[in-house]
């Protein structure tokens, strides 16, 4: 089955996750004891890629590590998670990507991410060659050059790509997203993109600069989206769970979305299983299997 199923690529990247779970989200100055402690691989087309192999899809992850002590042992988690991991480079004297993650009860949470060192390598590194292998490319703008590169080959080829536009450099986010098929935001990614607009504002901006279509995850408040010929967005509801740990779920949704399009799923059902697998990861905490996210769709049928 996995043999026959859709090929999708993730490019961007991969950290070590270091997540502690507290009683509060303290205030600076502060010292607190967590409740409990994991490491683990993390990252935002890291977290895609693993999102594809749990849910049937076949998948890629390109991206770079340094050679320092996290970076082997982050490339061999992901390959046990049944992500293909052979392009992942490393880069000499480089360190690898680290954050520290404290979540509370009701599953917010604080980021301090460090995103790593010495990585910039000429996307000349990646099999850009057997790009043509995949149904769908999933990119984060962490590495930015590499996913221009990838994103303008997509093009050119026809594969459907997907941007997580997560918060970053409006320069970046102002080259990639013309680049891309589907540029999915976060909230802040989306103010950054097109400050001082509505949302309704900026999604016709990506759209505007070539972006086929163009939406923006917010949570429980469901997934606002529009395409090409559209005069007014249409909404997603959020499928409503008791979230636990909101870490990796936007994550976890583009991953579903890429292979959502990878299968030829319509632009609606696509939005609903992604808003499904992270929900899941949301209210669980782990990505969820592809059984799990069709018994959720079920559901709310």
């Amino acid at each position: 089955m996995i043999g026959s199923a859709p090929l999708v690529i993730c490019l961007g990247h991969v950290v070590a996750d270091h997540s502690f779970w507290v009683e509060d989200i303290p205030q600076p100055p502060a010292k607190q004891t967590a409740r409990r402690y994991s490491l683990g691989v993390g990252g935002l087309a890291a977290n895609a890629a693993i999102a594809v192999a749990r849910m049937g899809g076949r998948v890629r992850f390109w991206g770079r590590v340094g050679d320092d002590r996290n970076g082997g042992p982050l490339a061999e988690e992901l390959a046990g998670y049944g992500v293909d991991t052979s392009a992942i480079r490393i880069a000499p004297g480089a360190r690898t990507p680290v954050s520290a993650v404290l979540l509370d009860p009701v599953g917010e949470r604080v980021v301090i991410a460090f995103r790593g060192e010495g990585l910039d390598l000429d996307p000349g590194v990646l099999p850009m060659e057997t790009l043509g292998q995949a149904q769908s490319l999933l990119c984060d703008p962490r590495w930015p050059r590499a996913a221009e590169a990838a994103l303008r080959a997509a093009r050119e080829r026809g594969i459907p790509s997907v941007l997580d536009a997560e918060k970053s450099e409006a320069r970046l986010l102002a080259t990639l997203v013309p680049l891309v098929d589907h540029a999915i935001f976060s909230v802040p990614g989306l103010q950054i993109f097109s400050p001082g607009t509505s949302p309704t504002e900026g999604l016709r901006r990506a759209l505007a600069s070539g972006a086929k279509l163009a939406a923006v995850t917010r949570g429980e408040r469901g997934t606002l989206w529009m395409a090409e010929g559209m005069e007014t967005p249409k909404e997603t509801p959020a499928f409503p769970v008791e979230a636990t740990n909101t870490s990796g779920a936007g994550d976890v949704f583009h991953g579903a979305y890429a292979l959502a399009i990878a299968e030829g799923m319509t632009l609606p059902e696509a939005m609903r299983f992604a808003s499904a697998a992270g929900a899941l990861r949301a209210r669980d905490g782990v990505t969820a299997d592809r059984a799990a996210v069709e018994a959720l769709l079920l559901s709310r049928a």
